[in-house]
């Protein structure tokens, strides 16, 4: 009927039997039960006559036994106690020889050898009677005829001196207790027909499976492995005829059941609140506790006890205070675990997810005929439309002397300018690019149009199919730096944390029941209402399944669960934890979530306020890229145009030093005629590069030949008049 389920008997080898008999019959040798007794069980069992009505009654239980090691004395004594035993009984099983027998021989070659050491140092023997020995009474027993050893203390100090191997090992006695210096003993376990060792123990090696070692002067030597040989003890079959360790304790059958809290909560009872059940509570938190407990491998009787007067929710830390004042033994409800409530109670493993959120009224803002702007901001359309017109630019410049598509008249370009930008928004352009450098701008820059009409496409379906959300209260930023009221549930320790952790000043907190939630928040601030409500997620998804014109805003700013608070280091707490954790793995605790929390008739809502416009920032590199690209383009195209032109004027410049610009020579004025006019202004510059690349490169070819044929006359000229009487016809300026 009591709590423990371990039991040590020390008792004699005849009242001991008595006692296992009786707690056989009382079912106490079962499962889950811890017997363990002292050396005479094992001196019971060794003896033959009595070993075969005890075993069947002791299966399972540990017993010691003082440990003899073996020599040749011992076996010398065992065969002759046997042969004795035969020669009296006729058979060898009718005399037992134990461990008493063995200690009671060694005893008597003690007091033999302290006598004869006593007599060697002289003493004499003598005898007196003793005043304290007297007849009361009339008594039979004539005590006053005993007498008494006078040495005594002699003979004593003789016995204490002893130092000598016995049959049971070295005798030996400490001088100051007189008791026999470290003894060892065998840990043995009763199963089947008879004993199996399980190990040993000394003071020196404590538990080991090692067989003690005696060292001079009687010692046991220490092991220093002795941790790890305990490690490797072999296994106890224990009662029941299981090899698992038993918990040693249960919760008592003639004790009362456990005291469980239960907060008597008046709104949101699918939690937990009053019921006309037997247990007299119901709800989804004592679902899972009972859930829990059903799968510990022992029995847990409980109470169920309310802990409120049913006009509002109790304070829930008041609560855990009573479980650590000992008025309750646990508490068991929807009890978020936070930090001060952890330092006076042991909670079990969270079976719900628990922060704190803030919870707002909001206005619906439906999209409107300029939704389509919305994606991008200002900045962003001013960035995103210069650079389309700068790449058309830039991609004209570089196909204007390649591409007849990009020439024309003045008002044909500027076009071309505008439709080439646009169109590539569309990927619609029908001028087609020939030139390196432009098809590399080009590239670059239809993958940054790629980037930008996805992001828009998306963040535009967002804005059109998604209704906006407008509030003042933006998240836990904007509600602490304003002064406007906020509302918190009854008993929550939600006030706690914002006077505490966010120094929130208590004159702006309202206690509210969740009843008045939706009303509080309708009216707001100006009304005698509140700006937001900060309470926990579970009653607030409980809140907003029906209630569909409110939202949460912000993001969830405390991470923290619910419990089951327990008595400090109650082993109960560390149990449930692990039977939590198993409804988790095997589903049952998302059936019960279903079960009492199913979702309302609102849809699921998104929990963010407003869709954040695309801006700038999130654009930047891509502009980066496609201006650092169109750079290095020009800057190559406008060096090549450089070097074009610097051949061409150098061509344009004619015979070079050795030729003669005066008309007077030979031929001095049809070259004067026939070379083309230096360019020496910025405008022959832009008529130079507006040239066709073909124009170009015929122009230097054919000036190219020129300029080798006027060296070749000037040659001539310098040779005398004869030489040019003999010129060719082939060679006139013609």
């Amino acid at each position: 009927m009591m709590e423990s389920r371990v039991f040590v008997v020390h008792a004699g080898p005849d009242s001991g039997p008595d006692v296992f008999a009786v707690a056989h019959s009382l079912g106490m040798m079962a499962g889950g039960y811890v017997w363990i007794a002292t050396d005479w069980l094992a001196a019971s069992i060794d003896d033959a006559a009595a070993s075969s009505r005890l075993l069947g009654l002791v299966q399972g239980v540990v017993t010691l036994r003082p440990y003899t090691p073996d020599s040749a004395a011992k076996r010398s004594l065992v065969s002759r106690f046997l042969a004795a035993g035969r020669r009296r009984n006729g058979t060898a099983a009718a005399a037992g020889m134990n461990a008493y027998a063995l200690f009671a021989y060694d005893a008597v070659w003690t007091a033999a050898r302290a006598v004869d050491a006593f007599l060697r140092a002289g003493g004499n023997v003598s005898f007196s009677a003793d005043p304290r020995l007297v007849d009361a009474n009339g008594s039979a027993l004539r005590l006053s005829s005993l007498r008494v050893f006078d040495q005594g203390d002699q003979l004593l100090q003789q016995v204490t001196l002893a130092n000598f191997t016995g049959v049971t090992g070295r005798v030996r006695f400490g001088a100051a207790d007189r008791v026999l210096v470290n003894p060892a003993y065998e840990v043995l376990n009763v199963g089947g027909t008879g004993v199996r060792r399980v190990g040993y123990w000394t003071n020196a090696t404590r538990l080991s499976v090692a067989e003690p070692q005696l060292v001079d002067g009687g010692n046991n030597a220490s092991r220093p492995q002795s941790q790890q040989q305990q490690q490797e003890l072999y296994s106890v079959i224990w009662p029941g005829e299981t090899t698992a360790p038993p918990r040693g304790w249960v919760f008592p059958n003639n004790g009362k059941p456990l005291r469980i809290g239960v907060p008597y909560r008046t709104t949101y009872k699918q939690f937990v609140s009053k019921d006309e059940g037997p247990d007299g509570v119901s709800g989804y938190c004592v679902d899972v506790f009972k859930a829990a407990v059903a799968l510990l491998p022992y029995p847990v009787p409980v109470s169920f006890i309310l802990f409120g007067d049913g006009v509002k929710n109790p304070s829930y830390s008041d609560l855990v205070q009573k479980v650590a004042d000992n008025y309750f033994d646990a508490a068991v409800g929807d009890i978020s675990i936070v930090t001060n409530r952890t330092r006076i109670v042991d909670f079990t493993q969270p079976y719900v997810e628990s922060g704190l959120v803030i919870l707002s009224s909001v206005r619906t803002k439906n999209s409107n005929e300029w939704a389509f702007l919305k994606p991008f901001t200002l900045e962003m359309w001013a960035v995103t439309g210069a650079f389309f017109l700068f790449v058309g630019a830039v991609v004209w410049i570089l196909e204007h002397r390649f591409n007849p598509e990009f020439r024309g008249s003045p008002r044909k370009q500027i076009v071309t300018i505008f439709w080439f930008s646009f169109s590539t928004m569309f990927f619609a352009h029908r001028e087609n690019t020939v030139s390196t450098l432009g098809r590399f701008v080009l590239i670059i820059w239809l993958f940054v149009v790629l980037i930008i009409n996805s992001s828009y496409t998306a963040s535009l379906t967002s804005i059109l199919t998604v209704q906006q959300l407008s509030t003042g209260i933006q998240g836990l930023d904007s509600l602490l730096s304003s002064d406007q009221p906020i509302g918190y549930q009854v008993g929550s320790f939600a006030k706690s944390y914002m006077m505490q952790e966010l120094g929130v000043p208590e004159w702006r907190l309202r206690e509210l029941a969740i009843s008045d939630y939706a009303t509080s928040l309708q009216r707001g601030p100006s009304n005698g209402g509140v700006a937001a409500i900060v309470d926990e997620l579970p009653y607030v998804e409980l809140f907003l399944s029906t209630n569909c014109q409110f939202r949460t805003v912000g993001q969830e700013f405390t991470k923290g669960g619910w419990g089951f608070a327990f008595q400090r280091d109650s082993p109960l707490a560390v149990d449930l934890s692990t039977a939590i954790l198993t409804l988790s793995e095997n589903g049952d605790l998302q059936r019960i979530h279903d079960k009492w929390l199913s979702p309302g008739t609102c849809a699921s809502q998104d929990a963010d306020v407003g869709a954040d416009r695309l801006n700038l920032g999130s654009f930047w590199g891509l502009f980066l890229i496609c201006g650092v690209a169109c750079f290095v383009a020009l800057l190559i195209y406008f060096a090549r145009i450089l070097c074009q032109y610097g051949e061409y004027n150098r061509d344009g410049g004619g015979g070079g030093a050795s030729g003669s610009d005066d008309p007077s020579l030979p031929g001095g004025a049809e070259r004067s005629v026939r070379r083309p006019a230096r360019i020496k202004s910025i405008r022959e510059l832009m008529t130079f590069v507006d040239m066709k690349e073909k124009e170009v490169k015929m122009a230097i070819r054919s000036k190219s030949g020129e300029r080798r044929l006027d060296r070749s006359i000037g040659s001539s000229v310098s040779e005398g008049p004869s030489s040019s009487l003999s010129r060719p016809s082939s060679m006139s300026p013609a």
